[in-house]
């Protein structure tokens, strides 16, 4: 992955005295090396093509007829799997991590592995258990990479939940949620009991098969989470479609119950909030102060969101109201609300409350870094920020230089495994491999600045 030189960097974070605004003119790309920037440039490029994100799987299943499985996965290895994968072995994924912890940068994991909305139902049990499998071997993984032990449980870790049940199970939950007054008998109090005493759970609105699955599902979840408190690792839970968000958030509050308490440290478990909805503010907000009522940790990644254009078909094609923010600015000032609020939250609460600025927008971050200085929240504090690896390393070098929290989304497995998972996040976030000019920009001044010093080194006076 990042073939880098050990640096050093500095922990003292902002100055105490005034408020200084982070640069993110590619100023720290200095700390990478030139082959490294090149297929960064490349990568991005390719990726911002539309053609190869819309018909992405038939391009691989084309190359492989073509060039065969070795040289094919060679070309991807040496170009979109090496720049956004950690690599498939845990030794591979542990070289990659002690490179960005040079950088200042710290993983958060991610097990490619899901179910689409709109697959064929999973038969039984096996492909979920195979799943949890592979999530307590992840924290496993994400506690033995922290540099040093560290009892504040700083490793964190993401979370799909529709790798451990079905989404159909999720929309039928969703659908009775929703019910006006029915939704008290899926109360996150009562989920929580089942799932700490593993008792049966007989739910009215599910059939005998749909029970036991539930009923299997809360014990993966259960498991994960038991496991990962007790490694100390954090995790958060991805947010996904309309359709399924209200089932993944009583859930969460569910874990939240019994694992957020004061008495955990936590918060072990995180949601996720995506200001393109436009009722994310109002949750937030109303979640935020239930948890502090209870006395509960709270905490949140907050992103964008990546499902505009199926969200907006789904409601065109049902003829319901579009979810989504009308236009980009009004999403933008929904993330500056959502994060003006949750900012109050941890300077009021301190760390009771967690949030993970999940975001690629450079204004985004330095209203964070400002209004974090303004409340006297500390840069390595309850606060922390998230990237995707292989993008936006202009803004994460320089927030980690500075001192600050930074963590880089860091999927890992086999071409086989990976490539499906890359290819339907690339068609997800259209829009931030569109929005990546800036980056493109930057990674070819800093190129240009090198091939000219180079040549104006070795040019005869």
């Amino acid at each position: 992955m990042l073939q880098t030189c050990r640096v050093l960097r500095s922990r003292a974070g902002p100055s105490p005295g005034s408020w200084q605004p982070l640069s993110f003119d590619g100023g720290a790309f200095h700390l990478k090396s030139t082959g490294e920037l090149t297929r960064a440039l490349l990568v991005l490029r390719l990726c911002a093509w539309p053609p190869l994100v819309t018909h992405g799987l038939a391009l691989q299943a084309w190359s492989q007829r073509l060039l065969g499985s070795r040289l094919s996965g060679a070309l991807l290895r040496a170009s979109i799997y090496g720049q956004f994968v950690a690599g498939e072995t845990a030794e591979e994924v542990r070289s990659c991590v002690l490179q960005l912890q040079n950088l200042g940068l710290r993983p958060l994991l991610a097990v490619p592995t899901e179910e689409e909305p709109d697959s064929a139902v999973k038969t039984g049990e096996a492909w979920y258990e195979g799943n949890l499998s592979a999530m307590l071997r992840c924290v496993d993984l994400s506690r033995g990479l922290l540099e040093t032990p560290d009892p504040t449980g700083n490793a964190l870790m993401q979370l799909k939940m529709t790798a451990l049940m079905s989404t159909r199970l999720c929309k039928q939950l969703t659908s009775w949620v929703r019910r006006p007054g029915d939704s008290l008998e899926l109360s996150p109090e009562r989920l929580a009991e089942a799932m700490d005493s593993g008792q049966d759970l007989q739910v009215s609105c599910l059939n005998t098969e749909q029970t036991r699955h539930l009923q299997a599902s809360l014990s993966r979840l259960h498991r994960v989470v038991q496991h990962a408190r007790a490694q100390r690792v954090r995790l958060l839970v991805d947010a996904e479609y309309t359709s399924l968000n209200p089932a993944l958030s009583l859930l969460v509050a569910a874990l939240a119950t019994r694992w957020n308490s004061s008495r955990e440290g936590g918060p072990w478990v995180w949601n996720t909030y995506q200001a393109y909805l436009k009722d994310t503010y109002e949750r937030l907000r109303w979640d935020a102060e239930a948890a502090d009522r209870a006395g509960l940790a709270f905490g949140v990644k907050l992103v964008r969101g990546a499902y505009l254009d199926k969200e907006r078909e789904t409601a065109r094609l049902q003829g319901t109201e579009d979810p989504t923010q009308p236009d980009y600015e009004a999403t933008s000032q929904s993330y500056s609300r959502c994060l003006e609020l949750m900012l109050t939250q941890v300077s009021h609460r301190g760390p009771m409350c967690h949030l993970m600025v999940a975001s690629h927008n450079e204004d985004s971050v330095r209203q964070a870094t400002k209004r974090m200085w303004e409340l006297g929240i500390p840069p390595d504090g309850p606060v922390c920020f998230g990237q995707l690896l292989g993008m936006c390393d202009h803004v994460s070098l320089a927030l980690g230089q500075a001192g600050y929290a930074v963590y880089k989304s860091i999927p890992y497995g086999s071409l086989e495994e990976v490539i499906p998972y890359l290819i339907r996040r690339a068609q997800e976030n259209r829009s931030v491999l569109r929005g990546a000019r800036r980056e493109q920009e930057l990674l070819s001044q800093e190129l240009r600045r090198r091939l000219l010093g180079r040549s104006l080194r070795v040019s005869p006076h």
